[in-house]
């Protein structure tokens, strides 16, 4: 395998659409985010719509009537001219794509998203904080308290979120569906256990499992340290993916949602050990370890089986 390029988020990079000469001029600035990008998604409408009107045998009009999608724009070319999508993102050398472009059936793909995993794992740089818990823009959260990013070609990585972390402190054991395994959305997907304790977590998506987090099943400590970057749980395929993200939460919501948790969470506290300081004080790492009396069972049932 070629060498791995780690790359630099602040570096400007024309565009896939531009490389693809699908538009004139366009930079990606996020670091080949597709998912993320408005530009993208917006090129994407105006090409479906022009495929919907050449099948019903109309002809698209105006400039956006000669937009082509990029990906048909290289299958143009001669195989051997075809840039694999890796190697468009500036990650590998030239290395031609022989799938047509269809990465979820990528011997290739699937292999080297599992060592980029490894090598360049995309840290999140600005969070939400609330109250001390933290959720990273461009995160959707499940009121069960798990998280999901979205990745490429309907991928999504999935985590547990810092307030649960905190709630019921250092994990001994996080265990998610083999890979091939099917995810509901608010189905109890995922396990978590501390000291023979066990709590079962909402999955914020349906779809297969693609890649497990096997670290966690050893040391579970580890997502409490770093819940959304190393501490990813799963990543999965879902065919209904802007179906499920309509159940989630994003931004503001994240941020309603939260100051909501932390009142809740001072109330039950305070039924347990009385009034806390003046202004709540500021929760810490591990509420069940610190404040046992309040049960683990309840915690999880008020704050993780919503």
């Amino acid at each position: 395998m070629n060498a791995i390029r780690l790359e630099n988020r602040l570096e400007k990079r024309p565009c896939i659409w531009m490389q693809a000469s699908a538009v004139h001029r366009k930079f990606c600035t996020i670091n080949y985010d597709c998912p993320a990008c408005r530009f993208d998604r917006a090129l994407r409408r105006v090409c479906d719509e022009n495929k919907r009107l050449q099948e019903s045998g109309q002809t698209p009009r105006g400039k956006k009537g000669r937009l082509v999608f990029w990906k048909d724009k290289l299958k143009a070319q001669p195989h051997w001219k075809r840039p694999c999508i890796h190697h468009l993102k500036g990650r590998i050398d030239f290395r031609a794509c022989n799938r047509e472009y269809m990465c979820g059936d990528c011997e290739f793909d699937q292999y080297f998203s599992d060592q980029y995993t490894v090598h360049a794992v995309v840290r999140p740089v600005e969070f939400i904080n609330i109250e001390g818990m933290k959720i990273p823009h461009g995160f959707y959260l499940h009121k069960g308290h798990t998280w999901l990013k979205v990745e490429e070609n309907s991928e999504v990585r999935v985590g547990i979120d810092d307030f649960a972390l905190r709630l019921l402190g250092p994990l001994d054991q996080i265990e998610a569906p083999l890979v091939g395994k099917t995810l509901k959305q608010d189905r109890l997907d995922i396990k978590m256990n501390r000291g023979g304790l066990d709590a079962d977590v909402l999955s914020p998506v349906s779809g297969v499992v693609t890649a497990i987090n096997p670290k966690l099943r050893e040391r579970g400590s580890l997502a409490n340290r770093d819940p959304y970057a190393d501490g990813w749980v799963l990543r999965a395929h879902s065919k209904n993916l802007r179906k499920d993200l309509q159940h989630l939460m994003i931004g503001s919501e994240t941020e309603d949602f939260y100051k909501e948790e932390v009142d809740r969470l001072h109330q039950v506290i305070e039924s347990e050990v009385g009034p806390l300081t003046a202004d709540g004080g500021q929760l810490g790492n591990d509420i069940y370890g610190n404040i046992p009396q309040v049960g683990w069972d309840r915690l999880v049932r008020l704050f993780l089986h919503r």
